[in-house]
C-alpha cells in the first residue's frame, strides 16, 4: 500500500474536504474504524474517525463534524502488507527523522522546529512529529530514530507559527 501526502490537498484516497460519511466509507475499506464525537461542531472536541489498520493508524480530524479538515498518519508497524509513506518521493517514516529534515530543507522548504520532538512546514502544511507512546529505536539525540506521526492540513494549519 502506497500512501502519498499531498499537502495541502490531503493524502491519497483522503482530500481535505472530503464528506465526513465518504471518509468513514473509504477508512473502512483500511480496516476497522473508530469514531469519536460523531458530528461534533466543536472547535475544542472536534469529530474525528480513526482508520485502525492492522500495521498503521490515521485520524482524520473532521472540520464542523462534516468534512475533512487534516489526516494524520502513524507510522506504520512491520507486518504481512508493505506499506510506504512518502512526500514528493522522500520516504516520511524509514528515514531517519534528522536526515528527513534535511532532505525537506534542500527542496526549498521551510522547515520550522517548533518543540523538541516536532517539526512543521508551515504554508504547506506538514507536521512531523517523533513522539511515540512505545520503545523505538533512538536517535544519539534519545530522541525516536524515525518520525512517528505526520500530519497534512489545509494550507493555513500551521501558519500561526510564522
Amino acid at each position: 500500500m502506497d500512501i502519498e501526502l499531498d499537502p495541502p490537498n490531503g493524502i491519497t484516497g483522503f482530500p481535505l474536504g472530503m464528506p465526513a460519511e465518504a471518509v468513514k466509507q473509504a477508512a473502512a475499506e483500511l480496516g476497522r474504524t473508530k469514531v469519536s464525537n460523531e458530528g461534533s461542531t466543536s472547535t475544542f472536541r472536534p469529530m474525528r474517525v480513526t482508520a485502525l489498520h492492522p500495521q498503521f493508524e490515521i485520524v482524520f480530524h473532521m472540520q464542523r463534524g462534516t468534512t475533512l479538515r487534516a489526516a494524520e498518519v502513524w507510522n506504520p508497524e512491520p507486518g504481512p502488507e508493505t506499506i510506504n509513506v512518502s512526500f514528493r518521493g522522500l520516504d516520511v517514516f524509514r528515514t531517519p527523522a534528522l536526515q528527513l529534515v534535511e532532505q525537506l530543507k534542500d527542496l526549498g522548504l521551510t522547515v520550522l522546529h517548533s518543540e523538541p520532538s516536532h517539526w512543521v512546514l508551515p504554508k504547506l502544511s506538514l507536521g512531523l512529529t517523533r513522539t511515540t507512546g512505545h520503545e523505538v529505536p533512538l536517535d544519539t539525540d534519545g530522541e525516536p530514530l524515525y518520525f512517528q506521526a505526520v500530519l497534512t492540513g489545509p494550507d493555513d494549519y500551521y501558519d500561526f507559527m510564522l
